[in-house]
């Protein structure tokens, strides 16, 4: 089947464009990077065949004459997929760690959501040294089980082996202190964590005037 015949919202491109990079599994993020296929095989079949052949990281190690010899890429496309890499490898080098220590840390990062019309739930992914690896938003709108579940918050944590996570959400009301709501996603979060092995450190409500920590109040 060519990908022009599968429906469209389960083309590549399509999907990343509705769902975020995210969603996509590593060989839908390489078929983008590709393109097309080849003769009898379309992106995404090409696009596994590769990860199969250069598996784990050996992707991003490989050079233009190994890529080469994977059938039906030729030249072009391996030097794309090289220079791909390469510059993902030189941005994260650059990239600069945030230490997260305290409420205080989190409220000042979270100056772009403070004073939003709309709840914005995040989460912020940790290693064991309290580095911020990554973070993400999870949710907009009214907290609810059903826009913050566990499979949710802890995939990520997941993918880039988090050892701990903050979450974190503003309240447009302006007012810090959290609902029946808020209290009762936190202790559904934190059980599904200790299953998990990764530790729910805080959860920080924030407003444009000052935040609350769930922690301190020992509601965590």
């Amino acid at each position: 089947m060519k990908i022009k015949d599968l429906p469209k919202i389960d083309r590549p491109r399509e999907k990343l464009i509705r769902y975020g990079p995210e969603k996509l599994s590593n060989s839908e993020l390489l078929a983008i990077l590709l393109g097309t296929g080849i003769k009898g095989i379309n992106v995404v079949e090409l696009s596994n065949k590769i990860l199969k052949k250069f598996t784990g990281n050996n992707l991003t190690r490989a050079d233009v004459k190994a890529l080469k010899n994977t059938t039906g890429l030729g030249e072009t496309k391996a030097c794309e997929i090289v220079a791909c890499f390469e510059l993902g490898k030189r941005l994260l080098k650059e990239k600069k760690t945030e230490l997260i220590l305290s409420p205080k840390d989190v409220w000042e990062q979270l100056k772009d959501i403070r004073d939003l019309k709309k709840e914005h739930f995040m989460v912020f992914y940790l290693d064991t040294r309290n580095q911020e690896i990554c973070r993400e938003i999870i949710s907009i709108g009214t907290l609810n089980e059903s826009l913050v579940h566990p499979r949710e918050v802890f995939e990520p944590a997941i993918r880039n082996s988090a050892a701990q996570i903050i979450i974190a959400h503003n309240h447009p009301s302006g007012n810090p202190d959290p609902s029946e709501e808020d209290i009762k996603i936190t202790a559904k979060l934190a059980d599904a964590g200790k299953l998990l092995g990764i530790e729910l450190f805080d959860h920080i409500i924030v407003t444009g005037e000052g935040f609350f920590s769930m922690s301190k109040e020992n509601l965590v």
